[in-house]
């Protein structure tokens, strides 16, 4: 057992709370449990218990973590109650007893490896229509009895894994048409029904689209190419998985269309001269999710495990479960998470019904998500979670505009529709379109709070606290997008969990660090090459996205407690996959230290604390991945960069542009020069470095991106900002331009004299043939600061700082345009 590998759930007593809230409020239900009819009431209630008090602090921990929940007639009790089916593990007369029975059915170490759950996982009376959803909740049930308690933790025991020596494999081609010959007719002419996007209830992947370029990006973790009978598409129909006719036959059928197309692909051969690692799949390593997280006063979870199907199960245990019911264009994320478009998952009004009545029995909450953000230019704001009825009523949301998370919350200091928001900083841009773990937090005493990636954003709440005795219980808990279906968001969301208490900073801090989504650390055997034994560099690796892994944190480690690795160089490590090493993701290549005894515990040596992905080729279950090294220990190899291609030759007749992109470094130099702002300032710094590998790296005018666009509208908003704080070089930039007058008493003349005119004279130059005309740039501007809705017109007073946002935003627009872009 290693110290330091921790994985637990906080000490749930939220099954509890419900009861003694419901008994309080004088509800009852019967003993049928959760309804999916949304126009039903949904309580619970249980009987009470009169048997002879738990004997331990253990037992007591059982009886409320796992006992009380299971032992209900919709779940275990109506089996394994006192004369029922062995094991008595839900006995009502002995709660004692009941330990005794379920002990040897509980792995303490994996709680997810315990029969309890393996039982149910494997279709043993789940109560719910999904059996790994039923898994889940005993799972957690477990984990919270064993845990003992919100900061303590089990072990996350490191095993040694298979001895796979890395072999040659079969590659996807980048030519579509095995595919098309041989594999594609079957899915188009039997799978349509579901697995397009315009089907009547898509499922994702999209394998059967009609152009074949989609259905073989989409089908390619559904292959093995090396063992063809092995492949999901094969498997399915083993399963009985809409057979078109007799469904062994089917199976075969796809198996030998796909092992046609396997046989015209050549195994890639690996590099005799490479240094390599033993190898492995990611189910091959150890299982490293959800470790350390706080959730003893958890309500309603998402983890978003399930995979597929129309339905994302509320994983919290506390009943009812607000499972929600996908719709639109909504996609599950390999690894764990929803992908939202212009769809929605939506829970039914009378299960949502618990948030508001466990929430204010405390007066306070969190809303804690792992958030993807697909862009920054989304208003609205667009929902990403939002407990409502539509557009004008809800109780609270947590939605994005542009850079801002806003947090909009009804209380007695509020409206209905949770206004005034408390939003995150413009100038800050705290919201990135990137993964982040945003949580929102409630209490009387410091109102509403907001939180990105574990830290506080500033942002005070201006508003009141209040309380929250006006909440209205007959909304819906949605993701994605508003109940009315009218205010969709954009991107993936990974864990959300409704807590019914405000977690302070170090928790959540502690649940930023504990991370999301389906993770594992892998152990590449070095053992053979350092002449040590159980010796391995250990990586935790989880699936990104549908398309990617992530790699973090790799680290030296001997599972054998007595080694002491003495002084061993390590140089240029790189990531194989399926018998080659990647082409791009390549962080740890620089790598270039010594694994020595003074640095290195019982818990490893880390080598690098960045992270880097991997593009998937056959999916989860079959990309096998390795190490290289340049040099390691007394093993060397002398990496050579693989030449660079020639561009290719335009073809007949096409133009070539005479123009191309200023690459990042002349980008951020440029606007310095042009503003007189240093390279070196703090805030400006900050940014160039967090999107500099977003700004064009090649001067290419064909290589032009709109990500590229983005980042330099991003680098153009924080020098114009820096300029504009600045008194001194705005005295310099705008003469005689008075920034205390109030933007709405400014004539369009001055604007125009002294904010436009110096603007394009700094920036544009006025003798340039190839610039756009001044006059056209002066008209555009001047639209922008003093049109109908421009910048510089308020209802009336404006704000005291407008004239100071309107001049950046002025500022910003020509400076981040082809001007500055542009050679």
């Amino acid at each position: 057992m290693l110290n330091g590998y921790k994985n637990c759930r906080g000490f749930n007593g939220s099954a509890w709370l419900l009861m003694a809230i419901l008994s309080l409020f004088g509800l009852q239900a019967c003993q049928d449990g959760v309804s999916n009819d949304p126009q039903q009431e949904t309580t619970v209630t249980s009987s009470t218990y009169s048997g002879p008090a738990a004997r331990t602090s253990d037992i007591q921990g059982f009886r409320v973590s796992v006992w009380e929940p299971l032992r209900a007639q919709n779940r275990c009790g109506a089996c394994h109650n006192a004369g029922g089916q062995a094991p008595l593990f839900v006995r009502e007369d002995d709660v004692n007893q009941a330990y005794e029975a379920v002990n040897p059915f509980i792995n303490r170490s994996e709680p997810d490896e315990s029969s309890l759950v393996t039982k149910v996982a494997n279709g043993h009376n789940c109560w719910e229509a999904s059996d790994s959803a039923c898994a889940t909740i005993i799972a957690n049930y477990i984990e919270s009895w064993v845990g003992g308690g919100a900061n303590a933790g089990r072990q996350i025991e490191l095993e040694a894994p298979p001895e796979n020596v890395v072999g040659e494999s079969k590659v996807f081609p980048d030519d579509s048409s095995l595919f098309a010959s041989h594999v594609h007719p079957l899915l188009t002419d039997y799978c349509t029904e579901c697995h397009v996007e315009d089907a009547a209830a898509p499922q994702s992947p999209y394998f059967a689209a009609a152009d074949v370029e989609t259905a073989y990006a989409a089908v390619k973790t559904s292959i093995d190419l090396d063992t063809p009978s092995n492949s999901r598409l094969v498997q399915r129909l083993i399963e009985l998985h809409n057979c078109w006719d007799d469904c062994p036959s089917n199976a075969q059928e796809m198996e030998t269309a796909i092992n046609d197309m396997a046989s015209g692909i050549s195994p890639t051969p690996v590099d005799p001269d490479l240094v390599v690692s033993r190898a492995l799949t990611l189910p091959e390593g150890t299982v490293a999710s959800g470790g350390s997280r706080q959730e003893s006063d958890v309500i309603a979870l998402y983890e978003f495990k399930t995979g597929s199907g129309n339905t994302a199960y509320d994983t919290s245990g506390v009943d009812p479960s607000i499972n929600l019911t996908l719709s639109g264009d909504t996609t599950w994320v390999e690894g764990w998470g929803l992908e939202f478009r212009t769809g929605k998952a939506q829970g039914s009004t009378s299960d949502s019904r618990k948030l508001s009545q466990l929430i204010q029995a405390t007066g306070e909450y969190t809303v804690e998500a792992w958030v993807v953000p697909s862009n920054v230019t989304q208003e609205g704001p667009a929902r990403i979670i939002s407990y409502s009825a539509g557009t004008d009523d809800r109780n609270f949301t947590l939605g994005q505009t542009l850079y801002n998370y806003d947090f909009l919350h009804r209380s007695s200091t509020t409206d209905g529709n949770g206004e005034p928001a408390h939003s995150t900083s413009d100038d800050d841009e705290d919201l990135q379109a990137t993964e982040q773990h945003v949580v929102v937090t409630f209490d009387p005493e410091n109102g509403r709070q907001v939180y990105v990636n574990g830290l506080h954003t500033d942002d005070l709440d201006e508003t009141a606290a209040g309380n929250l005795n006006d909440w209205d219980d007959t909304y819906a808990l949605v993701l994605g997008n508003e109940a009315s279906g009218d205010r969709p968001w954009a991107g993936k969301v990974r864990l959300l969990a409704i807590h019914n208490r405000a977690l302070n900073a170090a928790q959540i801090q502690q649940n930023f660090e504990a991370g999301v989504g389906e993770k594992y650390f892998l152990l590449f055997n070095v053992s053979s090459l350092l002449n040590l034994p159980q010796s391995y560099v250990m990586i935790e690796v989880s699936q990104f996205d549908n398309y990617s892994y992530l790699f973090r944190q790799p680290k030296f480690i001997s599972l054998d407690e007595s080694v002491l690795p003495g002084s061993i160089p390590i140089q240029g490590m790189r990531i194989g996959i399926n018998g080659k090493e990647a082409a791009i993701g390549q962080a740890y290549a620089t790598l270039d230290t010594t694994i020595n005894d003074s640095e290195y515990t019982l818990n490893g040596q880390v080598l690098s604390n960045i992270g880097t992905t991997i593009a998937t080729e056959k999916g989860s279950e079959n990309d096998q991945f390795f190490l290289t090294f340049e040099r390691l220990g007394e093993h060397t190899n002398v990496f050579i960069e693989p030449e660079a291609l020639p561009p290719a030759e335009p073809a007949d007749g096409e133009p070539v542009s005479t123009v191309g992109l200023r690459t990042f470094d002349e980008i951020n130099v440029t606007m310095a020069s042009l503003t007189g702002v240093s390279q070196t300032l703090e805030a400006v710094q900050t940014t160039y470095t967090t999107i500099k590998q977003q700004l064009p790296s090649a001067e290419a005018i064909n290589g032009f991106l709109s990500s590229h666009q983005v980042a330099v509208s991003q680098l153009a908003i924080e020098y114009c900002s820096a300029m504009v704080d600045d008194t001194t070089l705005r005295a310099g930039f705008f003469p005689g331009f008075d920034f205390n007058v109030n933007a709405n008493d400014i004539a369009t003349a001055t604007w125009q004299s002294q904010v436009v005119s110096p603007l394009i004279v700094n920036f544009m130059g006025e003798n340039l043939t190839t610039q756009p005309d001044p006059a056209m740039v002066e008209s555009e501007l001047m639209s922008l600061l003093t049109g109908s809705v421009g910048l510089a017109r308020c209802s009336g007073q404006c704000a005291a700082d407008r004239t100071e946002k309107a001049t950046k935003a002025a500022c910003a627009s020509l400076l981040g345009s082809a001007i500055v872009l542009l050679q």
